[in-house]
């Protein structure tokens, strides 16, 4: 399994008023990249040692994709989205 394994569903990441879809292992890496270092803690090393297991084939993608979701959730940065209906005439 390679870093760019694409999830079932994008996870849409709210920052203020916009969003972002993290849709790979991959997005979830560079996102975590990116996170203040002052508020890494216990959640955060443990997602990203789940984002290298899982890179290296020996973690679930999927677990860590919903493990991404509750790190969001718990930061409050989780944006919840409907699924968009198809316009008919």
């Amino acid at each position: 399994m390679t870093p760019t394994a694409q999830f079932n569903r994008a996870i849409c990441v709210q920052r203020g008023y916009l969003t972002k879809d993290v849709k790979t292992l991959d997005d979830v890496l560079e996102y975590l990249e990116s996170w203040p270092q002052e508020r890494r803690g216990l959640a955060y090393e443990t997602l990203y040692k789940a984002c290298r297991e899982a890179a290296a084939g020996r973690f679930p993608v999927s677990a860590v994709a919903e493990n991404f979701r509750r790190f969001l959730k718990k930061a409050d940065m989780l944006a919840e989205t409907q699924p968009i209906r198809a316009f008919t005439n």
